[in-house]
């Protein structure tokens, strides 16, 4: 029997949205797997990504999160939601 250790609830959506470089340079499609207040499963074509870049949950780009890779396996990726940080 396996433990979830996830601090935050995930829900399982599947819906599209998009991963941005960083310096905004390149976009990449995705889906979100799933979701919670924390982090995110993405499925994306197998490539390199960067270890941050920014999730746009919706595809006007209106909802963002900065997100940094803490895993990676075949054509899924994990994200760990970045704390915002006011300049």
């Amino acid at each position: 029997m396996s433990t979830n250790r996830r601090k935050s609830v995930r829900r399982a959506i599947g819906y599209r949205a998009k991963i941005i470089a960083s310096d905004g340079s390149w976009e990449r499609d995705c889906r979100v797997l799933d979701v919670s207040q924390t982090g995110a499963k993405l499925a994306v074509e197998p490539a390199e990504l960067p270890r941050n870049f920014t999730l746009a949950l919706s595809m006007l780009g209106n909802a963002t999160r900065r997100c940094r890779v803490v895993w990676t396996a075949n054509r899924e990726v994990g994200v760990r939601f970045e704390k915002h940080t006011p300049t």
